[in-house]
């Protein structure tokens, strides 16, 4: 079957019908899925309740795996990996032994850093291209924030301001921030901070973005101070109201983003409350260029 898309919201976000995920996918299907990411930057795909082996294999559809902070030594997301495969993250409150972990677990830590708005990957090279997310229980909701439209937003003069500015983006800056801070020196080695500019041009759709969240501490030539207070800002005006979408999940849902365009936060819920989902994540393998190139 073909792919079919319905709005969502007014700039971005699609939900998308047609094809069963749960099956391999053609290079048709591929090209259609990947066509629309351009478009909506974030698919909605209903009642598509996958194995783990056939979400990974649905993600490999699109390139090689992720395993973002997985690759940290003995960090707490490579620890007591409960799932199937090594490339699925995740994103859940469920202790090893299948309970409902301990509020003041590094897991329940590393869930609530997820609260922050942030693009997948953002802290390593290559970053993350796309994200899945399938819902097997949930007491939650995700918000996602179209870059491209609040770049489209932003007065012309910071227009020229950040056109040439690069960013520096490092893995544990918002858990120091949240003070999670106990790591060692090799894990904080083991994924340096990058660069990547702050104003980009999406690599397949050609749209300029702004490439704000969480991960970025830095603007390589402002002083710290300066640099943080214009990130802040920046943040805050790419996470207005009108450029976000509110996700109300159901289970079997299948949540695809594309983190050039999209920074997305989950919400605040009862950490009592099982929450259970799987990410699975792509790298992104395309040169990045500055809106101003």
């Amino acid at each position: 079957m073909a792919l079919e898309t319905g709005e969502l919201h007014p700039l971005f976000v699609a939900e998308a019908s047609g094809i069963d995920l749960r099956r391999p996918l053609d290079p048709a299907q591929v090209q259609a899925i990947e066509q629309a990411m351009d478009e909506y930057a974030v698919l909605v795909f209903r009642d598509q309740t996958l194995s783990q082996a056939e979400q990974i294999r649905f993600a490999m559809s699109f390139g090689p795996l992720d395993l973002g902070l997985r690759k940290l030594p003995a960090g707490p997301a490579a620890v007591n990996h409960r799932l199937e495969f090594e490339a699925l993250i995740d994103i859940s409150n469920v202790a090893p032994d299948g309970g409902v972990a301990k509020r003041d677990s590094r897991k329940v830590f590393s869930n609530i850093a997820n609260q922050l708005w942030h693009s997948d990957s953002s802290f390593q090279r290559p970053k993350a291209q796309y994200s899945m997310l399938s819902a097997v229980v949930l007491p939650s909701e995700t918000e996602f924030a179209d870059l491209r439209a609040a770049y489209d937003a932003l007065p012309d003069d910071l227009k020229h301001e950040i056109a040439t500015l690069e960013t520096e983006h490092f893995a544990l800056h918002s858990r120091f921030a949240l003070g999670d801070t106990d790591y060692t020196e090799a894990q904080m080695a083991a994924i340096p901070p990058v660069r990547w500019p702050l104003a980009q041009v999406h690599p397949t759709s050609g749209r300029k973005l702004l490439f704000v969240g969480v991960h970025a501490r830095a603007i390589i030539g402002y002083s710290l101070p300066e640099g943080r207070m214009l990130l802040s800002d920046l943040l805050e005006h790419a996470t207005r109201r009108e450029f976000v979408y509110r996700h109300e999940w159901r289970v079997g849902d299948l949540v695809m983003w594309d983190n050039r365009a999209t920074i997305h936060r989950g919400r605040r819920y009862d950490l009592t409350e099982r929450r259970e989902l799987r990410r699975s994540t792509t790298e992104d393998l395309l040169p990045v260029r500055m809106a101003a190139a």
